[in-house]
C-alpha cells in the first residue's frame, strides 16, 4: 500500500520547538522507523507551512496513494479549504495530532477537517502516526 503523511505548519521544527509538547524527536528519525515497522509498504511524507501547497499535496495523493496520514497542525482548526479537499476526495484519510488538542487552548478544541476523515487520533505523540497507518492498513 502507498501511504502519504501530509503534515502542516511548523512540523518541520519537531524535536526543537516546545518539546514539553511535542517531544524532542525530529520527524524524519520517527519516518524511519515507520518504514521499518511497515516494511513493504511505501510511506511518503510531504510538510509544509503554506496551506495551498497541503490543498494541491493532498488532491495530488487522491489516485496516486491508497490513504492519507493528515496532520494539518494550525491550519486544522482554521481551513475551511482544507476540509472541503479532504471532503472531495476518493481515499481515506486519517486526522493526528500530537498532542491532546482537547487539552489544551480552547481555539484548538475544534477541528474544521475531523469530520470529513476516517477517523481522528490526538495526543498519542508520535505514536498516532504509527496507528493511523495501521488503521489504513487494516480497513477493507
Amino acid at each position: 500500500m502507498r501511504i502519504l503523511i501530509v503534515n502542516g505548519p511548523n512540523l518541520n521544527l519537531l524535536g526543537t520547538r516546545e518539546p514539553h509538547i511535542y517531544g524532542t524527536r525530529r520527524f524524519e528519525d520517527h519516518l524511519e522507523e515507520l518504514r521499518t515497522v511497515f516494511a513493504g509498504h511505501t510511506i511518503g511524507l510531504y510538510q509544509s507551512n503554506v496551506e495551498g501547497e497541503l490543498i494541491n499535496a493532498l488532491q495530488a495523493a487522491d489516485g496516486s496513494h491508497q490513504g492519507v496520514v493528515f496532520n494539518g497542525a494550525g491550519f486544522t482548526h482554521t481551513s475551511v479549504a482544507l476540509r472541503d479537499t479532504i471532503a472531495a476526495m476518493r481515499i481515506p484519510v486519517v486526522e493526528v495530532h500530537i498532542s491532546n488538542i482537547h487539552g489544551r487552548e480552547e481555539f484548538r478544541e475544534r477541528s474544521l477537517t475531523a469530520a470529513k476523515c476516517a477517523g481522528v487520533l490526538t495526543g498519542f505523540g508520535l505514536d498516532g502516526y504509527r496507528l493511523a497507518i495501521d488503521h489504513l492498513l487494516r480497513r477493507p
